[in-house]
């Protein structure tokens, strides 16, 4: 790959963050001045009850996980300390693919942390999902928390068919390089064809 096409896909990564940023802070910001205060009012179904739109305040991370939990900060750390490592390393090497998967993953991740830095240390969730024949109910959620979750999804997808697709194709190669029998099968093809003796004419 050239540096050229690499310094585009990076662009193209940037708009993917640029993107997310701006639809998470408008569907919140949305949410916040005209279903304030939260959980005060009713959802609002998008889809049937099924999927539904309810304001809360999340002081905890993606799904309302660690709600209050001092190694919140810590975790959260961590996380963009390795997604920062991982896409360095493919800084001029990495597919488009993998670059605009991170995209997602840092534009909601930095999604997230504006909000926390704006309103005081906790999240704008709004997104519900639900199945009351079942009496099931997903954690709400918001459009980064979305956006990580397909992200990281791509991400495991793309480092599995990888790696599976790597092995096998290294199985082949050792296997046509020193397998004897596939020596001498090529070996053999590639001989001419045998010709009869004398003592086989007459035979």
């Amino acid at each position: 790959m050239t540096v050229k096409r690499a310094r585009i896909y990076d662009v193209l990564a940037l708009l993917v963050v640029i993107v997310v940023i701006s639809l998470d802070q408008w569907s919140k910001a949305l949410v916040v001045a005209n279903l304030s205060p939260p959980e005060t009012r009713s959802p609002i179904p998008l889809i049937g009850d099924y999927l539904t739109i309810y304001y809360i305040q999340n002081s905890g991370a993606a799904f309302s996980l660690l709600a209050n939990n001092t190694v919140l900060a810590v975790l959260i750390g961590v996380a963009i300390c390795i997604i920062i490592y991982f896409y360095v390393r493919m800084f001029n090497t990495g597919p488009l693919a993998f670059k605009l998967t991170f995209g997602l993953i840092i534009g909601g991740a930095a999604g997230n942390l504006i909000d926390r830095a704006v309103r005081g240390g906790y999240v704008v969730d709004f997104i519900f999902f639900r199945i009351p024949q079942i009496g099931y109910h997903f954690a709400i959620f918001n459009l980064a928390d979305a956006s990580i979750s397909v992200g990281v999804f791509l991400l495991f997808l793309f480092i599995l068919f990888g790696g599976l697709r790597k092995t096998g194709g290294t199985t082949n190669k050792h296997r046509s390089k020193g397998d004897p029998i596939s020596k001498g099968m090529t070996q053999a093809d590639n001989n001419e064809p045998i010709q009869p003796t004398g003592q086989d004419v007459q035979s």
